[in-house]
C-alpha cells in the first residue's frame, strides 16, 4: 500500500514512522524543514511537496495543528488550489487533525463530491503513544471507509472506535481532551498543595494513584518534575502536547457547547487557565506545565 503523509510534528513524526516500520510505500512532507531532516534522517522519505507526496497515494494520512491549516490544505484559498484537486478518485483520506467537527464535516463532503473517501480519526495517548503506535483513534465516518482504514490504523494505534458519522471523531476528541484538561489542573493543585506542606511529590503521587483521586495524568504523565522520568515535566517540559494546542481544544470545546447550548462551566474555567498559562510565556511548554500556573514558588 502506498501511504503519503502529510504532517511530521511531535505526533505525526513518529505515526509516519510506525507505517514505515510495518512495510508500507511511504512518502511524506511537512511545511518545516527541520521536521523533513528529522524524520528524513530517521528514514522516512520527503517528498518536496504536498501535491508531490500524494501522487499515486492510496491512502492520504493528514496530521495538522488546527481547522485553518486543513481546511487550507485541502480545499486551498487565496487563489491557491487545494490538495483534493491532486488526488485521484478512490483515495482514501484519513485525516488524524484535531480540528472543529464542522470542518471535518465541510472537508468531507468535498471529498466525497470528488469520489475520494474520508473519516476524520484524531487520536488520544500523547507523544507517547505515538512511538509506540499504542494510540486511540476516534473515528467518524462511513463504516465500510473505516474498514478499509483500520489496516492502516492499526500500524499506529492499539484503540480503533467509532464514533458515529463524519465530524463525530472530532466532537469525541474534543470532549476527552476538555476532561484531560481539566483533570491536568486538578491533578496539579493537589500536588502542589501537598508539597507546600512538605509532602514528597513521589510519595504523593502514588498515595493519590492507588486512591479514588487516581487518574491517567498520575499513572502515566505526571506534571510535578522528577516524579515520573518520562514525562515531559522531568524534561522541562519539552516536547509532547504543547500548552497552546491544549488551549486550542478547549476552544473548540467551548465553541461546540455555545452551538449546541451544553453546560460546560469547568471546561469553560479550564480555557481561562491555560490562556493566563499562555499569556505568561508559557504556551510551547507541555500543557502539564500548567503545574507552574498553581505552583508556590520556592
Amino acid at each position: 500500500m502506498k501511504i503519503a503523509f502529510i504532517g511530521l510534528g511531535n505526533m505525526g513524526g513518529p505515526m509516519a514512522l510506525n507505517l514505515l516500520k510495518a512495510g508500507h510505500t511511504l512518502s511524506a512532507f511537512d511545511l518545516s524543514d527541520e521536521a523533513c531532516k528529522k524524520f528524513g534522517g530517521q528514514g522516512l522519505p520527503i517528498a518536496n511537496s504536498a501535491a508531490e507526496t500524494v501522487a499515486g497515494a492510496d491512502v492520504v494520512v493528514s496530521m495538522l495543528p488546527a481547522s485553518a491549516h486543513v481546511e487550507g490544505l485541502f480545499l486551498g484559498g487565496a487563489g491557491k488550489p487545494g490538495l483534493l484537486d491532486s488526488i485521484r478518485a478512490g483515495t482514501l483520506v484519513i485525516d488524524s487533525s484535531t480540528i472543529a467537527a464542522a470542518t471535518s464535516r465541510k472537508v468531507a463532503e468535498a471529498a466525497n463530491a470528488k469520489g475520494i473517501a474520508m473519516i476524520d480519526a484524531p487520536v488520544s495517548g500523547g507523544t507517547g503513544g505515538a512511538i509506540a503506535g499504542t494510540l486511540t483513534f476516534m473515528v467518524g465516518g462511513e463504516t465500510k471507509d473505516l474498514e478499509r482504514a483500520r489496516p492502516v490504523l492499526e500500524k499506529m494505534g492499539a484503540n480503533i472506535f467509532h464514533a458515529g458519522a463524519a465530524g463525530a471523531g472530532q466532537t469525541a476528541k474534543i470532549c476527552n481532551n476538555m476532561l484531560l484538561g481539566i483533570l491536568m489542573i486538578g491533578t496539579s493543585e493537589a500536588l502542589a498543595l501537598g508539597v507546600a506542606n512538605g509532602l514528597d511529590p513521589k510519595v504523593l503521587s502514588e498515595i493519590m494513584r492507588r486512591s479514588s483521586g487516581g487518574n491517567w495524568a498520575l499513572e502515566k504523565y505526571n506534571p510535578m518534575p522528577g516524579v515520573m522520568e518520562t514525562s515531559p515535566a522531568s524534561k522541562n517540559y519539552a516536547g509532547g502536547f504543547g500548552t497552546d494546542l491544549m488551549l486550542k481544544d478547549l476552544g473548540l470545546a467551548q465553541e461546540n457547547a455555545a452551538a449546541v447550548r451544553a453546560a460546560t462551566p469547568l471546561g469553560g474555567l479550564a480555557r481561562s487557565l491555560y490562556a493566563a498559562h499562555s499569556l505568561a510565556g508559557h504556551g510551547a511548554l507541555d500543557f502539564s506545565s500548567v503545574l507552574k500556573l498553581v505552583q508556590k514558588p520556592s
